[in-house]
């Protein structure tokens, strides 16, 4: 037991740092926080979470129902295929459509070449805008709602679908009725897992110049230097988080959804023609086309125009950089998820439970908020380890751990430690304690059980715990760029830098191969939830 609490308690560290900051008196830069931008920050992310929430609700769900229960055209491909846009990362896909849509880009130059038309002479849409920044959101963030909403569907019983018909309801009104409210949870967790990534963003907002705490967190920081008012606004969007939260468990309260027990039969399938048909098509196309498909191509082309002078030594050492940070805080995250799920299940404590249940809310976490907390107690530990020694022998420690590979790893354990720990307790449920019991009388220590029984079992999980941390860590931008050390860059933070400079056709290649390296996860997770209906 105190090996698991010692673990969870330093990876929840972070966290107790920013909320220890809420009692802490304000300072004048707080003052004038809270005079000038602070509501500008609340409403900002307040109108981005709405615009999100909608933007997400209607694709998400929609292209679950049609794909789960409907049949026509592109079915089969679209079943996979919409969950590809969760492969780019926000801030990239807002990079490609703003140099596709800005004064500059091809399309604002062929309609003033095609009409000729000048500047101010025309009606366009301003793609870094708070309107854009939604946009955005919804087009990358929407697999998030229609992975866990076709997931629900496709799990739900045959035998209350067609009884809604013999009561009279309509394939829409069976739909809106009967399996819409029975699939809430897994829609609301969906909708609540965009939304904290909306929150957590900081590359789309800081492009677009929209200001919300993210950005807010990066100017206190580096351009005021209060790290006590940056902590302030970070518990602030913590507490956004933990709101959102409370919020979707307090609005079931003790509603129940089970399903009904026989689940084994195929769904109904709704065969559409004609205008239907061709309606559902193009609702699924749609949400592909312009999450995925034409800022794929757009990067591509950009990448063909540039990789003579970009992919060079200098790119090759990013990819090795990141490809290692990556791989090694997969294999650490989930080597740690493993410690501390198995010690769970041994120990069965409450405390234990729930010290592994505050680690585990880390991903709701923005990196913005992580980095913060991660910076302020080992500032705290370098600066008290310079003092004396500096005190009791006359040299100087410098940092030991701010600034370190060290402290981005950390980061990244509190930020997606999470993730692991949820793949390997579902893999760890469904291991029978008999398996357990049969061991042990076999006189197998906990850790060759551990070896030998458990992990031959939970291959499947502990794969997928390995891919998600791997993609998500190649993605992370805001912690890798307030914690890495100096002259140590990753695709994430190049591709950002670049974009930043407004030279975007030159972060495309950066921008591709993160890209790439979360095609297979996705494409592994499709296809699970397809195969995850009992009795297919």
């Amino acid at each position: 037991m105190p090996g698991v609490l010692l673990v969870a308690t330093l990876f929840s560290l972070p966290l107790f740092t920013i909320v220890g900051f809420v009692m802490h008196p304000g300072n004048d830069i707080w003052q004038h926080l809270l005079d000038t931008v602070l509501a500008e920050y609340l409403f900002n992310s307040a109108v981005l979470m709405l615009g999100v929430a909608v933007g997400t609700l209607v694709i998400g769900v929609g292209c679950a129902w049609l794909t789960s229960l409907c049949v026509f055209p592109g079915k089969r491909l679209f079943a996979w295929a919409l969950l590809l846009p969760l492969a780019f990362p926000t801030y990239i896909i807002a990079y490609t459509y703003t140099g596709m849509l800005d004064f500059a880009g091809p399309l604002q130059t062929w309609i003033r070449e095609a009409t000729g038309w000048g500047a101010g002479e025309y009606l366009f849409p301003e793609i870094r805008s708070l309107g854009g920044a939604v946009t955005m959101f919804s087009l990358v963030l929407y697999p998030y709602v229609y992975l866990l909403a076709r997931a629900a569907f496709l799990e739900q019983s045959v035998c209350v679908l067609e009884v809604s018909r013999t009561l009279g309801c309509t394939v829409w009104s069976s739909f809106y009725r009967v399996a819409l409210p029975l699939a809430r949870p897994a829609i609301v967790a969906g909708l609540s897992l965009a939304l904290m990534e909306t929150l957590a963003d900081y590359g789309t907002v800081a492009y677009f110049g929209i200001g919300v705490f993210t950005t807010g967190i990066f100017r206190t920081w580096f351009g005021l230097g209060d790290s006590a008012a940056a902590a302030k606004l970070a518990a602030i969007l913590l507490l956004f988080v933990f709101t959102l939260i409370a919020v979707e468990r307090w609005s079931r309260k003790r509603a129940q959804y089970h399903h009904a027990t026989y689940r084994y039969r195929s769904l109904p399938q709704y065969r559409l023609r004609g205008y239907r048909a061709l309606a559902a098509f193009c609702a699924c196309f749609l949400p592909l086309l312009l999450g995925f498909l034409l800022p794929a191509w757009q990067l591509a082309r950009w990448a063909l125009e540039t990789y003579g002078y970009m992919i060079d030594d200098g790119f090759l050492q990013l990819t090795l950089n990141s490809l290692r940070l990556a791989s090694s805080a997969a294999l650490l995250a989930v080597a740690l998820a493993l410690f501390l799920a198995y010690g769970k299940r041994l120990l069965r404590s409450r405390v234990v439970a729930a010290s592994i249940r505050v680690v585990a809310t880390g991903y709701a976490v923005p990196g913005t908020v992580v980095a913060v907390g991660v910076i302020i107690p080992f500032a705290w530990f370098d600066n008290s380890v310079d003092s004396l020694l500096r005190a009791q022998f006359g040299f100087s420690s410098g940092l030991l751990l701010s600034g370190s590979l060290f402290a981005v790893m950390f980061a990244y354990m509190v930020r997606f430690l999470a993730v692991s720990i949820q793949a390997v307790e579902s893999g760890l449920l469904n291991i029978k304690p008999s398996m357990d019991d049969a061991a042990r009388s076999l006189s197998y220590p906990p850790s060759r059980i551990l070896l030998r029984v458990h992990l031959p079992l939970m291959k499947g999980t502990v794969l997928t715990a390995l891919l998600i941390v791997f993609v998500d860590v190649m993605k992370e931008l805001p912690a890798t760029l307030i914690l890495r050390p100096f002259n140590f860059n990753t695709l994430a933070v190049r591709a950002f830098e670049l974009a930043s400079d407004e030279r975007l056709a030159d972060s495309s290649t950066a921008a591709l191969a993160i890209v790439a390296a979360g095609l297979l996860p996705v494409i592994l997770l499709s296809h699970s939830i397809s195969a995850s209906r009992a009795g297919s």
